[in-house]
């Protein structure tokens, strides 16, 4: 699987094109020099490393995704709890909970995804 890793800056940037995407790459430099005070050149660099990084293309001037964010997302969540908690799920959400209770609506929607994930 493919290492996804953004810095703040980077994870700032992803997001600005997430929200707006299609987006041409002259827009996009517009908004970084709006939203972060960024040069032409810093855009189109972080755009570069992202495109790199297999998440954004830039074909035509135009950037699109390869992944959304929910992927993105997701995959930051599973390697969170593969490298905190081994990959188990019931130690993280030991941890998660802290002692805490689950709302009975919690606890239905938990339920709900542990019968969709084993097949029940």
């Amino acid at each position: 699987m493919q290492e996804y890793k953004l810095a703040e800056g980077e994870a700032r940037f992803a997001k600005l094109i997430w929200q707006r995407e299609p987006i041409t790459s002259p827009e996009l430099v517009k908004l970084c020099e709006k939203e972060f005070a960024w040069k032409k050149s810093t855009t189109y660099t972080v755009l570069k490393k992202l495109c790199d990084r297999g998440i954004f293309q830039n074909e035509n001037a135009v950037v699109t995704s390869l992944i959304s964010e929910e992927e993105f997302n997701s995959y930051k969540s599973r390697k969170f709890v593969e490298d905190s908690f081994g990959g188990s799920i019931p130690r993280f959400l030991t941890a998660f909970m802290g002692g805490r209770k689950l709302t009975k609506k919690q606890a239905e929607e938990i339920k709900k995804l542990i019968d969709e994930h084993t097949g029940k």
